[in-house]
């Protein structure tokens, strides 16, 4: 069992109504993709024609920043604002797509950003699967 499925299991209030699988599964691809996009902007950084990669770094530490406020709103639940919830998970979503799409630009000549745009696939999935069952 993970943390997150632990902390989840153990927090002492009904969570109304939200799937807890699916809210593991998003808390989870949030902190990975932010990691894996934290990590290949650094990677981008180190490559050759990093002038050419700017905007993968940019978008990158945009993504990262997005997964991880999306992953510490994810992870409270005191006092639940489905429309905040929500509206964060629009705009993590969208942030893992646009991130994507930038990285996939490069991931036939840099092994980190197809890694990246994997990842933040499965993180934009994780989000939309999520907000469909709010």
């Amino acid at each position: 069992m993970t943390v997150t499925a632990e902390m989840l299991r153990t927090y002492p209030q009904d969570l109304g109504g939200v799937d807890r699988d699916k809210l593991r599964a998003c808390i989870e691809a949030c902190y990975s993709c932010a990691q894996a996009c934290t990590a290949c902007a650094d990677a981008c950084l180190s490559e050759s024609d990093v002038t050419g990669l700017a905007k993968c770094v940019r978008t990158d530490l945009d993504c990262a920043d997005q997964c991880e406020t999306t992953g510490r709103v994810l992870s409270r639940h005191t006092g639940y604002d489905a429309n905040l919830t929500r509206s964060v998970l629009e705009a993590c979503a969208q942030a893992c797509k646009s991130c994507a799409e930038e990285c996939e630009r490069h991931a036939s000549r840099h092994e980190h950003c197809r890694v990246c745009a994997e990842e933040c696939r499965r993180c934009e999935r994780a989000c939309r699967d999520l907000l469909a069952s709010l």
